[in-house]
């Protein structure tokens, strides 16, 4: 499964001109991800069949693709599997993968997903985040469903996760934390 871990793998995923943070589930070898009905993601799949996961450490990009569009010059088209897929040209790596529908309920859709292909970014380097980035994709998780909701429980959460991130972070992810509270509002 190449980069991928047991359990939910949080990703910024694509999908033909659009990107979003996701979590694709790997669970005893098998991939899935389970998408909300309406979602620009969803529409992709069904249409176009193919999703790309995409490592990235820039935590400004996590929050953006949570809450708007990137634009098209920030997607760089790529071969996996004999299908012409899209990935972000900034990103570290990426791993492609045919995605199927297999169920759906009222509020989500089960997709299923096999490897394409996956590749590292040519000048690009693996090294850790630090906690301040784990508190930016947890915060921008709690921050998509608050902006719908406006659930104080959940802006609770995000306060929470934003204090992490002032303290543990770097100042790309206090940048990020500047913008999530943007979008919040």
């Amino acid at each position: 499964m190449g980069f991928l871990n047991e359990g939910i793998n949080e990703v910024i995923a694509t999908t033909g001109g659009n990107a979003a943070p996701m979590g694709i589930i790997c669970r005893n070898g098998a991939l899935s991800m389970v998408l909300f009905r309406g979602s620009h993601t969803e529409a992709n799949i069904r249409k176009n069949g193919w999703v790309v996961a995409n490592l990235t450490r820039d935590p400004v990009v996590w929050v953006k693709t949570a809450f708007d569009d990137l634009p098209p010059g920030d997607f760089a088209a790529v071969e996996a599997g004999g299908r012409r897929v899209e990935r972000l040209k900034e990103c570290d790596g990426w791993a492609a993968f045919a995605a199927t529908v297999e169920h759906e309920t009222a509020e989500t859709v089960f997709v299923a997903l096999e490897p394409l292909g996956e590749g590292v970014v040519a000048g690009t380097s693996l090294r850790a985040h630090n906690r301040g980035f784990a508190g930016i994709v947890e915060a921008a998780v709690h921050g998509t469903r608050y902006v719908l909701t406006r659930d104080p429980a959940l802006k609770a959460l995000i306060d929470h996760h934003l204090a992490i991130v002032r303290k543990c972070g770097g100042p790309r992810e206090r940048e990020a934390a500047a913008a999530l509270e943007e979008y919040i509002q």
